[in-house]
């Protein structure tokens, strides 16, 4: 993993305290240790919301992601049952995959409001349903032109998002052979 937390600002607004790094994951070894480093930094009640190209690995960092949240679930992606819910030691994770949604109101139908408050809520798609949750994370992902396995993860969110992305784009520990 690389990179840098910069302020950011989206088609020349500023927006509030908005933080940003572009990270780069090899493989999915690579996306793996991103959401390892993101997980110590959720609770209940957080969003994040994942955005790339059809297979540019949202799925695989959701899986990953709830591994290191401690869940030994299977991920798939919830593409035709539009949601999962996984357990873990600590809140719930909702999966959810927007991509068949025509609209706000569809979403809004499935009822998970009910559920936001009390779960980690992983959003694939998710700009569809961004203004539905409070200061989500969004996030990225998209095929590393010159190399097919890597990706290229975008991070943004508010100030309080800060020292996950500062722990993002720290330097991964390198690990030594004696």
């Amino acid at each position: 993993m690389t990179g840098r937390p910069r302020r950011a600002s989206y088609h020349g607004e500023a927006m509030d305290e908005q933080v940003e790094t572009v990270l780069h994951a090899d493989g999915p070894e690579g996306t793996a240790r991103v959401a390892a480093a993101l997980a110590p930094h959720l609770r209940a009640g957080d969003a994040v919301l994942l955005t790339g190209e059809l297979a540019a690995g949202k799925t695989t960092f959701v899986s990953a992601l709830v591994a290191a949240l401690g869940s030994q679930a299977a991920v798939s992606s919830p593409t035709f049952s539009l949601a999962q819910f996984y357990a873990t030691p600590g809140p719930r994770v909702l999966h959810v995959d927007t991509y068949r949604l025509d609209d706000l109101t569809e979403f809004r139908d499935l009822g998970l409001d009910e559920y936001l408050d009390e779960v980690i809520a992983l959003v694939e798609w998710g700009d569809l349903v961004a203004g539905e949750f409070v200061d989500p994370l969004r996030m990225h992902l998209a095929a590393d032109p010159d190399d097919a396995a890597a990706r290229r993860i975008t991070v943004r969110g508010s100030a309080r998002w800060a020292p996950a992305l500062d722990a993002l784009a720290a330097p991964a520990p390198s690990s030594t052979t004696p």
